[in-house]
C-alpha cells in the first residue's frame, strides 16, 4: 500500500535543525515536492512577498510580515513563493521543550498564519539571522551546536509567546484552557485506538462532564465532536493522499467494521469515502 511520505530532519542534517533564506523567485528546496508529513516541526517567515501551500487539504496563504509554523502530523505539500523573501527553519522535535510544544499543538483547529507587529518582524528577524550565520560559519567551532541550539531555543520562544497571544485573555490562562492542550496532545496521540469520551476524561484524571463542559466552554464545541473531527481529518488525509482502500483506511483507523467507518464518512462529509477521493483528485 502507498502510504504517506515522511520527510526526515536526521537525512538532511546531524545538528538538529536546518535554516535556509527565501529570495524572490526561489521554490524551496528544503522539502519533498509531494505530499508528506514531517518528523520536525518547520517554521516560515515572511518579510516581503507572498507564500502559498495546502496544509491538511486547507490552502494556506502567506504574506509579508506573517509567521506560521507546520506540525509533524500534519500533511501539506512544499510552500510556494512568489517573489517572496524570508526565512525556512526546521527543528527537531527534541529541541522544542513541553511547555512549547503545548502553545503550538495544543490548538483543535488548524493553525493559522500570525501578523507580526513591525517591531516583532524586526527582532524576529535579526535573531534569524544570527541563528542562519551561526549555522553557516560556525561548524567546525567546538561549542557549534550549544551556540545553534541556544539561539533556536529563543526563537521557539518567542514564537510560542506571539502564538499564545492569539488566545483570547479569558481563556489564556484558565485550567479549561489547559485541558484544551492536553486533550489536543493526547486525542491526536491516540485517535486511532480511543475513540470513547469517558477514556479521554480518565487520562486527563477529570470526570466526562468536566471534560466536556470545559471542551466546549473554550471552543464551542463537545469532546465527541473533536474525536469525531479528528477521525474525519486523518480519513481525508489518507483517501486523498494514499492509494489504500476504504477497507484498509477504516482498519488503520481502528474500525474492523468498515460499513460502519463508511456510514461515519458519509455522515460528516456527505459523501462516501469513494465519491470524496473521486471528487477531489480531479
Amino acid at each position: 500500500m502507498k502510504s504517506i511520505p515522511v520527510d526526515q530532519l536526521q537525512n538532511k542534517t546531524s545538528a538538529g535543525l536546518q535554516i535556509k533564506v527565501f529570495r524572490p523567485g526561489d521554490t524551496h528546496r528544503s522539502e519533498t515536492e509531494t505530499a508528506h508529513r514531517d518528523d520536525h516541526y518547520i517554521f516560515f517567515l515572511l518579510t516581503n512577498g507572498t507564500g502559498t501551500s495546502k496544509v491538511d487539504l486547507q490552502d494556506i496563504v502567506l504574506t509579508a510580515g506573517q509567521l506560521y509554523y507546520i506540525l509533524p502530523s500534519q500533511v501539506h505539500y512544499r510552500i510556494k513563493t512568489d517573489r517572496a523573501e524570508g526565512w525556512f527553519l526546521a527543528v527537531d522535535t527534541a529541541l522544542i521543550p513541553a511547555e512549547l510544544r503545548d502553545v503550538f499543538e495544543g490548538r483543535l483547529n488548524l493553525q493559522a498564519p500570525c501578523r507580526l507587529t513591525d517591531y516583532e518582524l524586526k527582532q524576529y528577524s535579526n535573531l534569524l539571522e544570527l541563528l542562519h550565520n551561526e549555522f553557516i560559519e560556525r561548524q567546525d567551532d567546538k561549542f557549534y551546536l550549544p551556540i545553534i541550539h541556544t539561539l533556536v531555543q529563543s526563537f521557539l520562544a518567542m514564537a510560542a509567546s506571539t502564538y499564545n497571544h492569539l488566545e483570547s485573555a479569558e481563556n489564556k490562562h484558565t485550567r479549561s484552557a489547559e485541558l484544551v492542550r492536553q486533550f489536543k496532545n493526547l486525542l491526536v496521540a491516540n485517535v486511532r485506538t480511543i475513540k470513547s469520551p469517558a477514556a479521554y476524561a480518565s487520562k486527563l484524571n477529570v470526570s466526562p462532564g468536566y471534560l466536556n463542559e470545559a471542551i466546549k466552554n473554550v471552543t464551542g464545541s463537545t469532546v465527541s465532536y473533536w474525536i469525531q473531527q479528528e477521525i474525519f481529518s486523518e480519513a481525508r488525509r489518507l483517501l486523498y493522499h494514499s492509494d489504500a482502500d476504504v477497507k484498509q483506511i477504516a482498519y488503520e483507523l481502528g474500525y474492523s467494521d468498515y460499513a460502519y467507518f463508511i456510514r461515519f464518512f458519509r455522515k460528516a462529509s456527505g459523501l462516501s469515502p469513494l465519491k470524496f477521493r473521486l471528487l477531489n483528485r480531479k
